[in-house]
C-alpha cells in the first residue's frame, strides 16, 4: 500500500480543524486502500533525510516551519524527483521566505475576504478531485486569495464564483479578479495537487470535500487519471 504523510504543523495560525482532519485523512486512505496515513503536527518528527518510504506528502501548515535548508530542499527534490505533494487549505499561506516552495505548490495566501457560503465553478469535470461534483456548488468556507500564482503555471480545477461574493472586500488582492479554488499540475518529474477548501468543520465534515480530497491525492499519486 502506498504511504502517505501529512503535516499539520502551525507555525503561524492554529487551525481548530486539524486534530479531526488527520482523523478524515486516515479514514480517507482506510476505507480507499489508496493509501496509508502516517500524520504529525511537528515537522521535528519527520527524517527529512530518509522521505523514499513516502509516495506523497500531503501539507496543511502555517507559518516559517522550523526546517533546515536541507530539510526543505529534501522536500523539494521529492517531489521533483517523482513523488506526489498535496496541498490543503493553509499550504499556502506557509515557507514564504523558500521561493521554490512558492512554485512548487503554485503560489502564496494573500489573505482571505470572505468567511460565508459561496459559489463555486467546477472548470475541469473530468479530473478524480471533481468529477463527483455538479458544474457549480455552494460551501461555507474561508476563501483565499493568492499572489504569486498564474493559470500559465497550473491547470484550474475549481475557481470561486463571484457573484456569490463581494468583490469590494478584495479590492487591491487581484487585479484580475480570478480566484483559483484548486488547481493541479506537474513539478519536475512528479506532481502536485492544492486545494484551498478546508478551512473548518463545515468543509472537514463534507463528503463531497472527502471525495474532492481522496481524488486530488490518488491523481497526484498517479493512480487516478
Amino acid at each position: 500500500m502506498k504511504q502517505l504523510l501529512y503535516v499539520t504543523h502551525s507555525a503561524g495560525y492554529k487551525h481548530e480543524v486539524l486534530p479531526y482532519s488527520q482523523e478524515v485523512v486516515r479514514k480517507l486512505g482506510a476505507d480507499s486502500g489508496a493509501f496509508a496515513a502516517d500524520c504529525t503536527d511537528d515537522v521535528g518528527t519527520v527524517d527529512w533525510n530518509a522521505l523514499e518510504r513516502y509516495d506523497v506528502i500531503a501539507f496543511c501548515t502555517t507559518g516559517d516551519l522550523p526546517m533546515d535548508d536541507t530539510a526543505r530542499n529534501h522536500l523539494i527534490d521529492f517531489v521533483r524527483g517523482g513523488k506526489a505533494f498535496v496541498g490543503i487549505h493553509n499550504a499556502t499561506d506557509t515557507m514564504y521566505n523558500f521561493a521554490p516552495y512558492g512554485q512548487m505548490v503554485g503560489g502564496y495566501f494573500n489573505g482571505h475576504p470572505w468567511h460565508q457560503e459561496v459559489g463555486i465553478i467546477v472548470e475541469d469535470r473530468n479530473h478524480p478531485s471533481t468529477r463527483h461534483l455538479e458544474e457549480s456548488f455552494r460551501i461555507h468556507d474561508e476563501i483565499y486569495t493568492h499572489r504569486d500564482w498564474s493559470r500559465e503555471n497550473t491547470h484550474v480545477l475549481m475557481r470561486l464564483d463571484n457573484s456569490s461574493v463581494d468583490l469590494e472586500k478584495a479590492a487591491g488582492k487581484r487585479a484580475d479578479n480570478d480566484f483559483a479554488m484548486a488547481w493541479c499540475h506537474p513539478f519536475g518529474s512528479g506532481r502536485v495537487f492544492y486545494t484551498a477548501l478546508g478551512h473548518g468543520m463545515p468543509t472537514w465534515s463534507d463528503e463531497r470535500f472527502h471525495q474532492h480530497l481522496l481524488g486530488g491525492i490518488q491523481w497526484a499519486m498517479g493512480d487516478a487519471e
